[in-house]
């Protein structure tokens, strides 16, 4: 018989678990038989249904909406290094079937079983992001399995997110093993790229993009592309590797175009990439204003609508950023435009590249979607699982 507590569900609120869905909202708990106040932040519990049946064992976190988090459907196995060097090895077998080289997001939370975990790989050192109060729980665990499967030189923890503050757990960057440099090596698509780990964005890189930047490399030879939002020239470096003839990488952040110079020496293409450094907005006017020209915008901003309330104020930042970039695009060009928002429906931003297209009477053709990466797999019953869209839009004069 387990010993851990148990939290009871009311009635028909183990619907949602039952197919297939990992979380649990504070308002499904019955907290006149469980109460919630009782648990402890991270704490593992037995989920049982209204009726006493056991549903499986979760992590719990009482202060938040999310306050329960299924870590599997057995009693018996209960979330620790034993399962997470189980899981890992799934996650990496998948990865192992789809890319060549070792540089991907090897767990991706919910979708590898693990939710508040993400772990991006970049060949021998492994950068940690932990989001729940359960995960943390676990952190010396999830480093012993990590040395086990992959055996990493390195593993960093990037625990610094915003999912933590609403974990409540403190923010912080640690060595958890081995040496980890500043900036670490990768591969993507052929093209090398230093990616800075400490102190970059994120992990360091955004691995979820691989295939759409990867749909980009017959469409730019011989042109002139911008890359607007360019962090460390995922985009546009990879372009100039594959012959456009210029590049310009736009971002407000002047480490990431000093990575962007970086990653363009390193793959010898240092005199076709250029950088400016600003608002992306008020760059994409002046260059506008200047009379500027582009074969290839690349659009690939972050996420304007973060939480649902932010719809209407986030729909407009994309419609905006659209229309400028539709207006720097030359007569039979390429608008290639992205959202990481998952509150932003594909549909809506086919909607918002027609809308902007028309009220600047030009017309568009879609030719393309890109979604993420197979190393950032969808799980059937948790829709935020999906979030990234690419769609690449011929643009041409409204009379054809």
């Amino acid at each position: 018989m387990s010993s851990l507590s148990r939290l009871k569900l009311k009635p028909h609120e183990d619907r949602r678990l039952r197919e297939g869905h990992l979380w649990i909202y504070s308002n499904e708990v019955d907290v006149a038989a469980t109460p919630l106040k009782n648990f402890e932040a991270g704490e593992q519990v037995l989920v049982e249904d209204s009726k006493g049946k056991v549903l499986g064992i979760a992590t719990v976190n009482p202060n938040t909406l999310i306050c329960g988090r299924l870590i599997g459907r057995d009693e018996k196995y209960p979330l620790s290094k034993s399962l997470l060097v189980h899981r890992l090895q799934i996650a990496l077998s998948l990865r192992e079937a789809l890319y060549d080289a070792p540089y991907y997001r090897l767990v991706y939370g919910d979708s590898d079983f693990l939710p508040g975990l993400v772990i991006d790989r970049f060949g021998d050192v492994c950068v940690v992001q932990i989001a729940s109060a359960g995960m943390e729980q676990v952190k010396d665990a999830i480093v012993e399995a990590l040395q086990q499967v992959v055996k990493p030189a390195g593993i960093l923890l990037r625990n610094n997110g915003k999912m933590r503050e609403v974990e409540g757990l403190e923010s912080y960057v640690e060595v958890a093993a081995g040496e980890v440099p500043d900036e670490v090596l990768l591969e993507e698509n052929g093209v090398k790229f230093l990616a800075p780990v400490r102190h970059g964005q994120k992990t360091g890189w955004f691995f979820d993009h691989r295939e759409s930047r990867a749909a980009l490399r017959r469409l730019v030879q011989g042109k002139r592309v911008l890359d607007v939002f360019s962090y460390a020239g995922g985009w546009g470096v990879q372009a100039a590797a594959w012959d456009a003839s210029e590049v310009i990488c736009v971002d407000s952040s002047a480490a990431a175009l000093e990575m962007v110079a970086k990653n363009a020496a390193l793959n010898g293409v240092g005199d076709k990439v250029k950088t400016l450094q600003g608002d992306a907005f008020e760059v994409m006017a002046s260059l506008k204003q200047s009379g500027e020209k582009f074969d290839v915008v690349v659009l690939d901003p972050p996420a304007f609508i973060t939480r649902r309330k932010d719809h209407k104020n986030g729909l407009a930042a994309y419609r905006r950023a659209n229309e400028i970039a539709l207006r720097l695009i030359e007569k039979d060009g390429l608008l290639v435009s992205g959202s990481c928002s998952l509150h932003l429906a594909r549909e809506e931003l086919v909607d918002v590249i027609r809308a902007s297209a028309r009220h600047i009477d030009r017309a568009v053709q879609i030719i393309h979607h890109g979604h993420q990466g197979g190393d950032h797999p969808i799980h059937p019953s948790i829709p935020e699982t999906e979030y990234l869209k690419a769609v690449f839009a011929r643009v041409l004069p409204s009379g054809v």
